[in-house]
């Protein structure tokens, strides 16, 4: 079963950094990273779906899309210097309880 939690854990790893290969897109136009943007989604829906062999749908899905959009956040600040305030930060944080909550009733 563990396994199965750290192939998501790789899947939402997977989903942040697709999701900044887009912003990294407009910025830097091109194939290149087109085909790495496309690549990434590639081994990102595959990672997902090999956890949903052990993690029902709903928890897996919920956890990669609330972990993924609070690492595109925060990486969004750190990388491309995007502003987060009070409003977002307390957000995010609800985000990462209800990803705990979702982790601890799954077992």
């Amino acid at each position: 079963m563990v396994g199965y939690w750290l192939i998501l854990a790789v899947a939402v790893v997977t989903e942040i950094l697709w999701a900044l290969s887009l912003k990294f897109i407009q910025q830097h136009p091109g194939p290149w990273p087109m085909v790495g943007s496309l690549g990434l989604t590639l081994i990102n829906m595959t990672l997902l779906s090999f956890a949903m062999r052990g993690i029902p749908a709903g928890v897996a899905y919920a956890i990669w899309t609330g972990l993924g959009a609070v690492g595109v956040a925060l990486c969004g600040a750190l990388l491309f210097g995007e502003q987060l305030n009070g409003g977002q930060i307390g957000a995010m944080a609800l985000v990462i309880v209800g990803v705990v909550g979702m982790k601890l009733a799954t077992g």
